[in-house]
């Protein structure tokens, strides 16, 4: 086992070299002494690993003393819909998401619905781990099996209203989305055309990864082809979804949670709404404009859901595409905004591409990956950072300097020797002008 598998979000690295059911059984007994917990629901993805580990992590968490409760192959929404909906200690969903298939993940999950990050016990789990010096314990745990997709389908379809009629396409990526999209897209009366929807960990068609764009190719075609009103693709896990509008044009989150912001706070006004320090800056315009308050947070989903949590606010969103609404228990599900996004197409009668259209009000680039290997990143940021003094520093995540007519954010990677820069303006000419000169810092 290697140190590297303990993520800021989670505990990830290539099955058999990185993790395996060595340490998956160590992880189990350190995640129950850490969080003194009594019931750990497990659930796991379609990866061929991934009953494996199941069986090793259970044994740990069994051994430990806490009983297992057994969810089997599911989503990582329905594992979180778990541990919230029926108060249980805490959670477990093995998973490695949009990763390639040689990977997996163990995402911890403690009550009521927060996932543990390197700012809320990674590290002393890792050190449990390395330690390895657990105490027998005389009393061990059962695995209990629980089927939850009958409740969590209930409880989607209680609060998503009428839907019929929209014509969608989905590419489940051979990931486990269908497992519960399939039977609630049915129970509202949608009957979408379906790409890759049997689970299947080898990813024979394409990987269920969307920070890939060539991965969208198949849902755009059929989009444009069978002229839908708009496509969903759903990442491994399904605690994202990613909307492609009827042009076949990808939606990016910061524009969608416009969307969504706009029609949640005509029914909850004065709320807050969390939004990412790289989305563009219509969407504090959007959510003040709509009687909101806007929450600037720094990169990191676990973080939006603990203040969501805590603060009782009404939505966040991430720009890797994570949404996170308070009333589905603050879980990052991709198939239940997907659903809020039909049913506000739905109730306009408009095209996708109309309501989205007057959010992209600014000139941005996308998230630009730079290579720094052999260079110090934290020399880097200072560098642009002094560059740049006489604009207005927030100091969130990273550097990140604000100007009447434009703004900048650069972070570097916790895991890669890369820096991750977005840039926007109020026109092309400035934004190109901006790029071009922080491009010349980091690379010289």
């Amino acid at each position: 086992m290697k140190k590297e598998i303990f993520k800021a979000y989670d505990i990830r690295g290539i099955y058999g070299t990185e993790l395996d059911e060595d340490s998956a059984y160590k992880i189990g007994r350190a995640f129950v002494v850490f969080l003194r917990c009594r019931s750990v629901v497990v659930g796991y993805d379609m990866r061929k690993s991934s009953p494996k580990l199941f069986k090793s992590l259970s044994k740990g968490i069994t051994d430990q003393g806490a009983d297992v409760i057994e969810i089997g192959m599911c989503t990582t929404p329905m594992l979180n819909f778990a541990v919230a909906n029926y108060s249980f200690d805490a959670g477990i969903m093995i998973s490695a998401s949009h990763n390639p298939s040689e990977y997996n993940a163990f995402k911890l999950i403690k009550k009521p619905v927060l996932q543990i990050s390197s700012d809320s016990g990674m590290q002393d789990i890792q050190n449990l781990v390395e330690k390895n010096n657990f105490k027998e314990i005389s009393k061990k745990g059962k695995i209990l099996k629980k089927d939850v997709l009958e409740d969590y389908i209930a409880h989607i379809t209680r609060i998503i209203g009428s839907v019929k009629g929209t014509k969608i396409i989905v590419d489940y990526g051979n990931g486990v989305g269908s497992i519960s999209a399939k039977p609630i897209f049915k129970k509202l009366g949608l009957y979408p055309i379906e790409l890759y929807a049997e689970p299947d960990g080898n990813f024979p068609n394409h990987p269920a990864n969307p920070h890939e764009l060539k991965n969208f190719k198949d849902l755009q075609k059929n989009v444009k082809s069978e002229k839908a009103d708009l496509g969903v693709f759903f990442d491994g896990d399904a605690d994202r979804s990613i909307i492609v509008d009827e042009k076949g044009e990808i939606i990016l989150a910061d524009l969608l949670l416009c969307l969504l912001a706009e029609d949640e706070l005509k029914k909850h006004p004065n709320k807050k709404v969390y939004y990412d320090l790289r989305f563009s800056k219509i969407a504090k315009d959007v959510i003040e404009k709509n009687k909101g308050i806007p929450i600037m947070m720094k990169v990191g989903n676990p973080f939006y859901k603990e203040r969501l949590v805590k603060e009782k606010g009404l939505l966040a969103g991430e720009f890797s595409g994570h949404m996170m609404f308070y009333e589905n228990f603050c879980i990052d599900d991709g198939l239940f905004a997907a659903l809020k996004v039909i049913s506000i197409v739905k109730k306009s009668k408009k095209p996708i591409s109309k309501l989205i259209e007057p959010y992209k009000r600014y000139d941005n680039t996308p998230e630009i990956n730079i290579d720094v290997k052999g260079k110090n990143t934290d020399d880097i940021l200072a560098k642009v950072k002094s560059a740049f003094k006489d604009g207005k520093s927030i100091e969130l995540d990273g550097v990140y300097i604000q100007y009447s007519d434009w703004w900048f954010s650069l972070r570097k990677s916790n895991t890669e020797p890369l820096v991750r820069l977005r840039i926007e303006a109020d026109s092309k000419e400035l934004l190109d002008k901006k790029k071009k000169e922080i491009l010349d810092i980091i690379k010289n």
